[in-house]
């Protein structure tokens, strides 16, 4: 049996509660730590944000998937547009040194998950993969039911 959560949503800012509520709950199912849970929502929130604005470039008649999988030693989550192709090297938030207000999400979706890997594969639009590894169950509140992810 396979744990996966998928999930459709439009690309308008309002429907971001749904993918924060989606996150929140899953993690409580699972078992996972409070504080991973905040920091994968708001990672996921944050990369969830950047496809409305750059890749779809504001246009709320778009939709975005997540699929969310778990397993004791990590999860992974997949997020799926149809908008303008983002190239890996392009993804890089702004200059550390350079304080102001935005452009850090890509640091903080880089900090909280281990893996942030972009699909250069797809041919319409991106996937993002996002996996992150708990190094066992016990340390990191997660349910060692039998769970799978692909």
């Amino acid at each position: 049996m396979r744990d996966v959560i998928t999930i459709a949503i439009p690309s308008h800012p309002k429907y971001l509660s749904v993918i924060r509520a989606v996150t929140d709950r899953a993690g409580q199912i699972f078992e996972m730590d409070e504080k991973v849970v905040q920091d994968v929502r708001l990672a996921v929130d944050e990369a969830c944000s950047n496809i409305i604005k750059h890749a779809y470039g504001g246009d709320t008649s778009q939709k975005i998937i997540l699929k969310y999988s778990f397993r004791p030693d990590k999860l992974k989550i997949i997020i799926e547009d149809d908008g303008i192709k983002t190239h890996k090297e392009s993804l890089k938030g702004r200059d550390l040194d350079d304080i102001r207000p935005g452009g850090l999400g890509i640091h903080f979706i880089r900090r909280v998950f281990d893996v942030f890997e972009m699909d250069e594969k797809k041919k319409k639009g991106n996937r993002l993969t996002l996996v992150k590894h708990f190094c066992c169950p016990a340390a990191t509140n997660i349910s060692t039911k039998s769970v799978g992810v692909d």
